[in-house]
């Protein structure tokens, strides 16, 4: 069974881009993979992001964001707190991540995810436990 994984923002958004086929193949298969083992979490801050960007860039309805946002809350959704805003901003202070990564790097380590999915952080790079990978690689 797949470990407890972090999607960012990233994963969701290729899924919904058909203008990369292969790594809207890839993404798709990452989100059905881990909703079937129970084992994905998202962040609110990861569901705003996916609404802004598939808006805006994508030109989604923002209807139908707002709709495919209702089933990816499906997942584990973690809400971020002001001890995770305080942890995050000690992230970015002592790592040199932006404050954004800082926030999603907490919440998979809060939610209890071994690996964060990401194409924003250098694959292999590994924080207290939590490894960053790039599934598109």
């Amino acid at each position: 069974m797949s470990a407890r994984s972090f999607l960012d923002t990233n994963i969701l958004v290729c899924a919904d881009d058909g203008d990369s086929p292969e790594k809207q193949k890839r993404a798709i298969e990452i989100i059905l993979e881990h909703r079937a083992a129970g084992t994905s979490v998202v962040s609110l801050q990861v569901l705003q992001e996916y609404f802004a960007i598939t808006t805006r860039k994508l030109g989604t309805d923002p209807g139908v964001a707002r709709r495919k946002i209702e089933v990816l809350a499906q997942l584990d959704v973690v809400a971020p707190t002001l001890d995770d805003l305080l942890a995050a901003i000690d992230l970015h202070r002592d790592h040199q991540v932006s404050i954004w990564d800082a926030l999603i790097v907490r919440a998979a380590q809060r939610s209890g995810c071994a690996v964060l999915l990401t194409e924003d952080l250098q694959d292999g790079r590994v924080f207290e436990g939590l490894k960053v990978v790039n599934p598109f690689r």
